[in-house]
């Protein structure tokens, strides 16, 4: 057995790296990602800018000024550069370098330490960290420079401020809340898609392969129902005539003569299958109550067997499909009752019942228990009109069911020993 394949959903959890494994926040080169990252870095250039005229403004004679400008200069450059490497150099899907964020939380650190009015930089790290780190690292990383801001705090002249000691915790927890939340809703949405997707091209391949079958399916009854029968007739025709060959060579002129107008119809009927599967008999705008008596006339000229075509009700426009089957089902039951029936006799009736249209193939032949063979009326699977063995051919009842399975029909076979077959197959009007 196949061993079971990981799931869309886990795929994309594990490309996104959200949770314990990779990073929160999305890939490198989504446009998203870039926009986001954007606005980071502006948040950062104009919180930085403002600590540093904050802190100009108060301490611009101060013997740390000049490291605290080179330091905030420095900065300015690691927090956009860090970026625009994760986007335009990505070292691989859904991973970034760790050394940008490193370098700018080492500057920050010791901005921090000298100036406190830098300390609310932290806020745009935080989110920085935690798009580029994984949640057990970033979460504490969070904790640390939320530290750092509240010690900052802390060291501002003027005594302890209670509002700004328990602010920067307030505003830590809420920002790691929402982003964590949002990124493990972006991985979910994602999975659903990659799961919406999977299941779209395996919907797109099952139907394939059911069209294909169906098609196999279609082209095997139209050739059991035509070039099969046709040529079981070339067969029959041509051991007649070498039977009569000595005997009666006029006579066996005949059946060489119809064995190749056979011949010439079933390879019409192979043209035709080419062109578009539609019976020849049909073809022309001839309707169904005009082939089927042609067919009458056809079956009892060449294999000498008298049907007779009656028509009953007036009859009413039925769709292609329709005509179709109805035409290959009385052409299978009359080859059936010519092969296999032994009868003196055939009838084919149509008739329109007002919501269906009803065709019956009836032959006076040797007949056969439907019970004892497994037909079971209607439904019968093996045998077909006229006694056919199911163990030498066994495909035209199957394959007349499946015709009027798809137009919502049904098909009866009703028999008796010594009295005859009748196969009748029935399709609702509405289906037109």
């Amino acid at each position: 057995m196949q061993q079971p394949r990981p799931t869309a959903g886990r795929r994309a959890a594990d490309r996104t790296g959200a949770g314990r494994r990779g990073a929160l926040g999305p890939d490198a080169g989504d446009p998203d990602a870039a926009r986001l990252a954007l606005l980071l870095d502006s948040a950062f250039l104009l919180l930085l800018a403002a600590s540093l005229n904050r802190y100009l403004s108060h301490h611009s004679g101060n013997v740390q000024a000049p490291w605290v400008i080179g330091l905030s200069a420095a900065l300015a450059v690691a927090q956009p550069a860090g970026s625009w490497l994760d986007h335009h150099r990505p070292t691989a899907p859904g991973r970034r370098r760790r050394w940008p964020l490193a370098l700018v939380v080492a500057l920050w650190v010791v901005l921090v330490l000298l100036a406190p009015s830098f300390a609310w930089c932290a806020v745009p790290l935080i989110y920085t960290a935690l798009r580029a780190l994984p949640a057990k690292a970033a979460i504490p990383l969070v904790g640390v420079l939320t530290l750092l801001v509240v010690i900052a705090e802390i060291r501002l002249p003027g005594g302890v401020d209670a509002t700004l000691v328990l602010l920067p915790p307030a505003v830590a927890a809420l920002a790691t809340g929402v982003f964590l939340f949002m990124a493990r809703q972006a991985a979910r949405q994602r999975a659903l898609i990659a799961d919406l997707v999977r299941t779209r091209r395996e919907l797109a391949a099952t139907e394939r392969r059911e069209g294909t079958l169906a098609e196999r399916a279609r082209l095997a009854m139209e050739i059991h129902d035509t070039l099969a029968q046709g040529l079981s007739s070339q067969q029959m025709l041509l051991q007649a005539a070498e039977r009569t060959w000595d005997t009666h060579p006029a006579t066996a002129r005949t059946h060489v003569r119809t064995a190749a107008e056979v011949a010439a119809r079933n390879l019409a009927e192979a043209r035709r299958f080419v062109h578009d599967l539609a019976p020849v008999e049909l073809s022309d705008g001839r309707t169904l109550d005009r082939a089927l008596r042609a067919l009458a006339e056809r079956e009892s000229a060449e294999s000498g067997l008298p049907v007779r075509f009656h028509l009953d009700g007036t009859p009413v426009p039925l769709p292609t499909a329709a005509q179709s089957a109805l035409l290959r089902i009385a052409q299978g039951a009359l080859a059936n009752v010519r092969e296999h029936a032994g009868a003196s006799a055939a009838a084919i009736t149509l008739s329109f019942l007002g919501d269906q249209a009803v065709l019956d193939v009836a032959d006076d032949g040797r007949g056969f228990d439907p019970d004892a063979v497994g037909t079971g009326g209607e439904a019968g699977s093996e045998t077909g009109g006229g006694g056919e063995s199911g163990s030498r051919r066994g495909y035209g009842l199957p394959a007349m069911r499946a015709r009027l399975r798809q137009l919502g029909g049904r098909l009866t076979v009703e028999s008796t020993p010594g009295e005859g077959t009748v196969v009748s197959a029935a399709v609702p009007l509405e289906q037109r």
